[in-house]
């Protein structure tokens, strides 16, 4: 699947974010602790979802439950 396509392909699956204390990136204006997002794709590392910004960001697991 394209990156491009990410934004209009069906959800996943949801996740929870379970915090945004990140010690080296900037994720709390991009995710709310206790919010639920949809997962557009996934890998080993990493969750790409739909963020508050309303674009698709990947994101470390460590963020979510």
């Amino acid at each position: 699947m394209s990156f491009k396509e990410w934004t209009t392909a069906p959800t996943l699956r949801k996740v929870i974010c379970k915090h945004a204390d990140a010690a080296k990136y900037v994720v709390n204006d991009c995710l709310t602790p206790g919010k639920e997002y949809d997962v557009k794709n996934e890998t080993d590392e990493f969750i790409f979802i739909v963020d508050n910004t309303g674009k698709v960001g990947g994101f470390y697991k460590t963020y979510f439950e």
